[in-house]
């Protein structure tokens, strides 16, 4: 779990930074990332872009209510053609479905709601929430452990070797 408090902080940090903090060697990181990968705990790296930043300012949430739950895949994989959308939820509640999406401004968000979304068979109601601010934005907390530091350990006195006398000495 140190491993994973470390990398989701940067997840560009050097395995060899990584492993001082863990007090462990940079091959024994690399090989606990792999499992991590392999296991599905970790399931991506890279670089985070500021949707801001490249033209598109409004992000909003979109509530659909379809008429049975079971229609849920189907629609999602119509949803997933749409590239402002970035996330798609089966949720509880008002609306079946909960969609996050960006667009470059209002006029765009009017095209994404009324020809692409709407657009959608078998959905019956949908409602929107444009996000005026982001206030948070973390990964899931990761239980931290306290790590005693290791001292090292003495090196081993040699055992005398004992040898076993003769029985013609024995007397």
């Amino acid at each position: 779990m140190h491993i994973l408090g470390v990398i989701t902080e940067n997840a560009r940090v050097p395995f060899k930074d990584v492993a001082a903090v863990c007090g462990v060697s940079r091959a024994a990181i690399h090989q606990r990332v792999q499992r991590l990968i392999e296991a599905g705990i970790i399931v991506g790296s890279g670089y985070n872009v500021n949707p801001k930043a490249i033209g598109y300012s409004t992000c909003t949430y979109v509530g659909i209510r379809l008429e049975r739950g079971s229609m849920y895949r189907d629609v999602a994989t119509k949803l997933d053609k749409i590239p402002e959308i970035v996330e798609c939820h089966f949720t509880t509640g008002n609306y079946t479905m909960l969609v996050k999406l960006y667009s470059h401004d209002n006029e765009h968000l009017m095209e994404l709601l009324n020809h692409k979304i709407q657009e959608i068979p078998r959905r019956n109601l949908y409602g929107d929430l444009i996000s005026l601010e982001q206030t948070i934005n973390r990964e899931i907390p990761i239980p931290t452990i306290n790590i005693v530091e290791k001292k090292p350990r003495k090196p081993r006195t040699p055992r005398k070797k004992i040898e076993v006398a003769d029985m013609e000495d024995i007397d």
